[in-house]
Order: C-alpha cells, then structure tokens, then sequence
C-alpha cells in the first residue's frame, strides 16, 4: 500500500468475456493515504486527504525540448489516427510544467517507487526537475 495515490475515472468500459474486461482509466486528483487497515475480505480501508491541483507553473525555456519531443508524438500519433491509444488525454498542457512532468512519468520507463516519490511532489517545477534529472540519467 502506497502513501500517495490518485483518483481513476474510468473513461472506457468492456467486457471482453466473462470475468475479463477492458478497462481505460485516467487519473484525477492526487491524495495521501492515512489509517490504513486491513478489512474484512481482503478489503483495505483508509481515509485520504486531497493533495491541491497544481498551479499553473510555465515551462522554463530550457525544458521545451522534452514539450517538443512528447508534442511530436501526440502529432506522430494525430496523424496516424491511432490518438485513442495513446496513455494520455486532451487537452495537452505541454507549456505547464505540472502537466508535462505528470505525461512525462506516466510514460517514461520509471520504476514504480519513483513514480510514487514524483506523486507526492507538491511542487510542480520541482517535479519537473526531477523528470528532467531522470532523463539525463538514461
């Protein structure tokens, strides 16, 4: 059980055959996760608490290759009319840093508990430096 987490709305839905769907979720709101206890069933319980969205924070000039290089693959994939795989959604902020950093983790072959310590950033240009810093890494 991790500490931080974030909403899933559910976008897409099929069954494929019994007991087997097709789920296609998209990520909201981030919380921190408080209590945990183990329920009857195997069933957890906790309580959360809201992280705030993201200000607005402008991507700093130096950083726009990486908005260029995600911007050419929603084109790449625009143009190939294959958009609805994609693992993100409209509207492409790629001039914010919290949105960009978010697609950026999402994508990027990261191991899980760096993903979990890019979530519970607050600072949407700090986690934007620490995408960046992974980039120049690999």
């Amino acid at each position: 059980m991790h500490a931080h987490g974030c909403m899933a709305h559910i976008r897409e839905f099929e069954q494929i055959q019994p007991a087997l769907l097709r789920v296609v979720c998209q990520g909201g709101l981030r919380f921190e996760l408080h209590d945990v206890t183990p329920g009857p069933y195997g069933v957890w319980q906790g309580h959360v608490t809201y992280m705030p969205q993201d200000p607005i924070s402008p991507l700093p000039a130096e950083w726009q290759m990486h908005a260029d290089h995600l911007g050419q693959w929603i084109a790449n994939a625009q143009q190939q009319g294959v958009e609805n795989k994609l693992p993100l959604f409209a509207p492409y902020q790629l001039d914010d840093c919290g949105w960009l950093a978010n697609r950026l983790a999402e994508v990027l072959p990261m191991e899980p508990e760096h993903k979990q310590l890019l979530l519970a950033q607050t600072d949407p240009r700090q986690r934007m430096a620490s995408v960046v810093e992974f980039l120049t890494q690999a």
